[in-house]
């Protein structure tokens, strides 16, 4: 598996890459267990109160999360371009410039610390 890392105003976001042949979450929702990568990361927003609160670049933001959503691919640079876009997406979320995220992959053996 390949762990895919964001950091960005002084927080970070980390997200799992499934790839052929390892066994990814399966639960409702869930890509097709034919799917060669799997995608999983948390999704979240900001919201005006209530949520969790994090200090991003300086700031308290209120943060609310969804359920992670999944998503299968054919190809592992599919994958990779897909999982680089959903980290920058969540940090445009919460008001930091998607360009200014720094971007880290880093494969991760099954059965060891990441």
């Amino acid at each position: 598996m390949l762990l895919v890392r964001g950091r960005a105003g002084g927080t970070e976001l980390t997200g799992t890459l499934y790839e052929r042949g390892e066994r990814s979450p399966s639960f409702r929702g869930a890509p097709d267990e034919d799917a060669a990568y799997v995608w999983v990361c948390d999704e979240f927003y900001e919201v005006d109160s209530g949520g969790t609160t994090q200090t991003v670049d300086g700031r308290t933001v209120n943060l609310a999360f969804e359920s992670p959503m999944p998503r299968g691919f054919d190809t592992r640079d599919q994958a990779l371009e897909a999982a680089k876009d959903h980290v920058r997406t969540q940090f445009a979320r919460i008001g930091l410039d998607p360009d200014a995220v720094e971007l880290e992959v880093e494969k991760n053996e099954p059965g060891t610390e990441a």
